[in-house]
């Protein structure tokens, strides 16, 4: 885990990869967040236990363990969490920011406005998935009422193609040549 505290832009792509859907929040796990933030994650944690007034639920909540379980198993750099005694505390968008504003380190700082900035990043892309799933519903829709309307038109139109049926006899003058077959 680095803990430098070198001033290095973060890109937003590195933050969004680190941020998971939990309990249908989107969340950053502690370990991942102390990263960002150039700290050890226990020294994270202690500065959010010495300010948990400032955490709520809907900030920061602690992981079950089947929740822990299924991030270590879907989560590769978090497999260090597999043997863990308690399991990780997840941040939301608004409880990272708390913890940089906890943490007071000019790294936390810097870092909180890019993590703020990977949360929007997502929301908006999730916003436009939405969109873009309805459009796609809309021109289903449109689509299968085409559909429609095109097989009625074949149908007309196998309707006007089909062969008269057969004639009656002629009414009118008959000659003997034409009453003779």
């Amino acid at each position: 885990m680095a803990t430098d505290n070198q001033s290095t832009p973060v890109p937003v792509e590195h933050i969004a990869q680190a941020i998971l859907l939990i309990r249908g929040q989107k969340i950053i796990i502690d370990a991942d967040l102390a990263e960002l933030y150039g700290v050890v994650t226990k020294r994270l944690n202690e500065q959010v236990k010495r300010n948990i007034s400032r955490f709520p639920e809907d900030f920061m909540f602690q992981l079950s363990q089947a929740e822990k379980n299924e991030v270590v198993a879907n989560c590769d750099h978090l497999n260090k969490l597999k043997f863990a005694k308690l399991p990780p505390f997840a941040f939301t968008e608004h409880g990272a920011l708390m913890a940089a504003t906890v943490l007071n380190t000019p790294r936390a700082v810097e870092v909180s406005v890019y993590v703020v900035r990977a949360f929007v990043r997502l929301r908006e892309i999730l916003a436009t998935s939405q969109e873009l799933t309805a459009k796609l519903n809309e021109l289903e829709h449109k689509v299968d009422a085409h559909d429609h309307a095109i097989a009625d038109l074949i149908n007309a139109m196998r309707e006007l193609m089909r062969p008269p049926e057969s004639k009656k006899r002629p009414i009118g003058f008959v000659t003997g040549e034409e009453n003779s077959g």
